[in-house]
């Protein structure tokens, strides 16, 4: 993509809970070589209050500002000394992320000149809408923004035909808009005025662009706080089947990149525990040679037995995710603070799961949701390289 603007990239590192915790070299690192993919910035600045964090970032021979809080005078500073005709401040929890994304962004705002502030959203699944962990926008017809909502609020007044829209937290300021932003007095309740509600108080319009590219949510992933991750077995980590041996033991087939899934989530401090509605000896010797930390067989209630596992692992229901295929694990997609259904799973479950996963259980399922919670915590290294499984190999088990 080939824009004849100045566009400069801000990157606000402050609380934890905006960049998922990243503070180390290498996450560091990865967050500039992608942002290097990107065509059409001009320049980088990273704004934060962690010394720590700065001190990486200029060893990298980046520009970094280090400041005591996300003021509007910091980023009248950064007008000022960076003058450009785009300002883009892009959250760091939407790492990793699609280039071309923002490319289309930038190109976007580059080409309709009449906006000041643009945004971005994505459409998403009625389902989905209820997850209060994503902002949803609402617009007028013209396509400016109406409020942002944790609630499923659709996107336009339809009643006959309702659609919802994610918002995706990054927004570009035209020259001029950024100057006078900059400038508002503070509102009651914000630290600077460059965010949706101050914006809005303030009088401004927000553009949202529509955009098909995958991107994370306006708001930090839901799995980076799981600490508990309960799993279903007969449909999740077999494929559902039972065979009886000739002596009427119970015989089932379990998958080795699930084994390793859970060992992974185990050395990595996120803790496993196994809900069925069935016991057996050959589902009990599985749950001994992965080492789980939690199990329940022969579970009629798993709504109950769900808040049981919350209390022996000291965690919250906001701190749970769980995964299942039938009605039998809906009381469980009600206790927990998210849910996922295997691929396989009858509509009628996914539809009321607040995920569904791409793998049929047996096969893998439980293992995509383990890469998905140890990437959302920046922990991908752990599977997705010979360093990073390095640290937990003496652990692993299949």
């Amino acid at each position: 993509m080939q824009t004849s603007s100045l566009v400069t990239l801000i990157i606000p590192f402050f609380e934890p809970e905006r960049h998922n915790g990243i503070t180390d070299a290498a996450n560091i690192q990865d967050i500039y070589r992608q942002i290097s993919q990107i065509q059409g910035i001009n320049t980088i600045i990273t704004i934060t209050d962690n010394a720590d964090l700065a001190a990486e970032i200029e060893n990298l021979g980046k520009t970094v500002m280090l400041v005591q809080t996300e003021t509007n005078k910091v980023y009248a500073d950064i007008h000022n000394r960076y003058p450009a005709d785009i300002y883009i401040r892009l959250e760091p929890k939407l790492f990793p992320f699609e280039p071309a994304g923002i490319e289309t962004f930038i190109a976007n705002m580059a080409a309709s000149t009449e906006t000041g502030i643009g945004t971005l959203c994505t459409p998403i699944s009625e389902v989905n809408a209820h997850n209060p962990n994503t902002v949803k926008v609402a617009l007028d017809c013209n396509n400016h923004a109406l409020y942002f909502s944790p609630y499923p609020i659709p996107s336009t007044i339809n009643y006959e035909n309702k659609s919802y829209l994610r918002h995706i937290d990054v927004f570009a300021y035209r020259h001029a808009i950024f100057s006078q932003l900059c400038t508002l007095a503070k509102t009651d309740n914000e630290q600077h005025t460059l965010t949706p509600l101050a914006i809005l108080s303030s009088g401004f319009r927000i553009k949202a662009f529509e955009t098909q590219v995958p991107l994370p949510c306006s708001t930090i992933s839901p799995l980076s706080a799981v600490k508990l991750v309960i799993t279903d077995v007969d449909g999740v980590l077999t494929d559902g089947g039972i065979i009886y041996d000739e002596t009427g033991e119970c015989l089932k087939r379990f998958h080795v990149r699930d084994g390793l899934g859970i060992r992974m989530l185990e050395e990595s401090g996120i803790r496993v525990a196994v809900l069925s509605g069935r016991d057996s000896a050959t589902l009990r010797k599985r749950v001994s040679d992965l080492g789980i930390s939690f199990f329940k067989f022969g579970v009629k209630d798993k709504f109950a037995a769900c808040r049981e596992l919350m209390q022996q692992a000291g965690v919250s229901a906001e701190e749970t995710v769980c995964i299942g295929d039938d009605t039998i694990d809906l009381p469980a997609f009600a206790a927990c603070g998210f849910s996922y259904a295997v691929a396989d799973a009858p509509e009628y479950i996914k539809s009321q799961a607040t995920g569904r996963l791409n793998t049929p259980g047996g096969n893998g399922a439980l293992r995509e949701l383990a890469d998905a919670v140890l990437t959302a915590q920046n922990k991908a290294d752990v599977f997705s390289t010979a360093e990073g499984f390095a640290k937990i190999m003496h652990g692993a088990k299949q």
